[in-house]
């Protein structure tokens, strides 16, 4: 038994190192891609190469480099897009051009035509990065524009008097003022359970979302106390803060009572669930629309570590509010 353990951890070690490797491999693969673009881009650019009357040349020149190098990627668009791609970014801002330069060529592509301006291009650009958006993930969260949005909802927490400063800071860096959920392809009214279920289904995009740190441990987490049963709709441990994270789903607006039943929970997993080299329970309720000020004064006289925030489905915000409504009068119409 103890052999079988041994190789066990061996050949999780070995695979833990050829794929550390094949990841640095293909990142610097990609970067000296899109430096080798970047440079075509530029000197079709110095030579004053222009759609009107280079179409030609850029076919021959194309069919040239594809014989020599076929598996690049020379087609005469591309050629095209890469002389787009150092002219929108030849005076923008170091930050800016590091980003583009170390991205998939194809989310480049997306990012060069779907902006407008140097601004939106970074934040997608960097979220791309900090988050390992997919392409269509990036498209998603661009159509939906989440750069305005991002800028425009408060967060909102306790963290600052609930935690020491160096946890507060952090668990504000990983609580987001607003989740993009359109990856569940929502289109239709949908209760609370089955949202979950959704998240859990696709629960490698919904960590994406939530981003770096993130492992799932369940949804429905079973917690007992005084002979009664309690279950949080889902519960992850951050492996940088060292917490358990116990997120609840709600379909409508943010309620002040979400927020004694957070610290409720987090009250039961701090006593019967977090081990000793563990630092304290964190609480996110994630909500279809909130307050800052309301929150701000539920959270009052609360000692446990609580954020809420929004969360998006990628509708139009009309259909989104008439999907909340709905929602909110079925359950009503239940009580009865």
């Amino acid at each position: 038994m103890d052999k079988i353990i041994v190789y066990n951890e061996i050949l999780s070690s070995c695979i833990t190192e050829i794929q550390t490797a094949r990841n640095a491999i293909a990142k610097k693969i990609n970067q000296t891609t899109i430096s080798v673009y970047w440079n075509i881009g530029k000197l079709l650019s110095e030579k004053s190469v222009a759609e009107s009357y280079g179409s030609g040349m850029i076919k021959k020149l194309s069919n040239d480099l594809k014989s020599s190098f076929p598996d690049m990627g020379l087609s005469p668009r591309n050629l095209w897009d890469m002389k787009k791609f150092y002219g929108r970014y030849k005076t923008s801002s170091e930050k800016l051009r590091h980003c583009v330069a170390v991205l998939p060529w194809s989310h480049n592509l997306l990012i060069l035509s779907k902006t407008s301006s140097d601004e939106e291009a970074l934040f997608y650009a960097s979220k791309t990065m900090e988050m390992a958006w997919t392409r269509d993930i990036l498209l998603n969260y661009i159509k939906a524009k989440t750069h305005l949005q991002e800028n425009t909802i408060e967060k909102s927490h306790n963290f600052k008097e609930t935690l020491s400063e160096n946890a507060a800071n952090y668990a504000n860096e990983i609580l987001k003022s607003s989740y993009n959920l359109g990856f569940l392809g929502v289109t239709k009214s949908i209760k609370e359970r089955e949202l979950e279920n959704r998240l859990v289904e696709k629960i490698k995009q919904f960590i994406l979302e939530l981003g770096k740190g993130f492992s799932f441990i369940g949804n429905q987490y079973r917690l007992e106390y005084n002979e009664k049963e309690y279950f949080v709709d889902m519960l992850f441990f951050h492996r940088d803060l060292k917490s358990l994270v116990a997120i609840e789903l709600k379909i409508g607006e943010f309620q002040p009572e979400y927020i004694g039943k957070m610290n409720f929970y987090l009250t039961l997993l701090d006593k019967f669930e977090r081990k000793t080299d563990e630092n304290q329970p964190i609480g996110i309720i994630l909500c279809a629309d909130k307050n800052h000020l309301d929150v701000e004064i539920a959270l009052q006289d609360f000692h446990k570590p609580i954020g809420v925030a929004e969360y998006q489905l990628l509708l139009p915000k009309n259909q989104l509010e008439d999907l909340i409504k709905k929602e909110l009068k079925q359950k009503e119409n239940s009580k009865f």
